[in-house]
């Protein structure tokens, strides 16, 4: 009998050992979360509802806009060229995906093509902030026609960014919302045929 209440004393002993460490963690996992934005729980609340319902992490982290119907690929580069040039956001750069694909294979690719978008102050005000943040520059558009023909606006979802961490300092986190918003605008103003 006495070799009984030794291993139960041992067990009762080790579950609270084991449950004082897991108290521990989880204080020291709420004291790291506190010191995340305030909007943090939310956007991984969000990411995590994307992930299961795709299966994919890289969808859950893109916003994506539908093209209307009428509009062709061509119509939309000009429509997305144009509106970042009207709302003051620099194109540095393009690549013609399904050109170059095209090009090497001989076979005629589907139209994919990535825009390269820079406010070259921001960039560098975010770089500052954390040098992380250059693995991300400059902000991409893609124009994808998915495999069923149907065209697509995509680009990084910014808010992890913006809002999945620490508090960016206020002027920062402003100056990164109006780029996000302005990422947006470009892309629903382009996917509804607006200039």
């Amino acid at each position: 009998m006495s070799v009984i209440r030794n291993i139960l004393a041992l067990v009762g002993l080790l579950s609270l050992i084991l449950f004082a460490i897991a108290a521990y963690k989880i204080e020291s996992v709420v004291e790291r979360i506190e010191t995340f934005d305030e909007n943090a729980i939310d956007i991984y609340t969000d990411f995590v509802r994307k992930v299961y319902e795709s299966s994919s992490a890289i969808d859950a982290m893109v916003y994506k806009v539908p093209v209307s119907a009428g509009l062709t690929a061509d119509d939309v580069d000009i429509l997305i060229r144009s509106n970042a040039d009207q709302l003051n956001i620099k194109n540095v750069g393009e690549l013609f995906l399904s050109k170059e694909v095209t090009a090497i294979t001989g076979k005629r690719f589907r139209y994919i093509k990535i825009y390269m978008l820079c406010d070259a102050m921001t960039a560098a005000s975010i770089v500052n902030y954390n040098d992380a943040f250059t693995s991300i520059l400059p902000c991409r558009l893609s124009l994808v026609e998915d495999q069923q023909g149907k065209l697509w606006i995509y680009t990084l979802d910014l808010d992890l960014m913006i809002q999945g961490g620490k508090p960016m300092p206020p002027a920062l986190k402003t100056e990164a919302i109006k780029v996000r918003d302005t990422l947006q605008k470009i892309m629903h103003k382009s996917a509804e045929g607006d200039f």
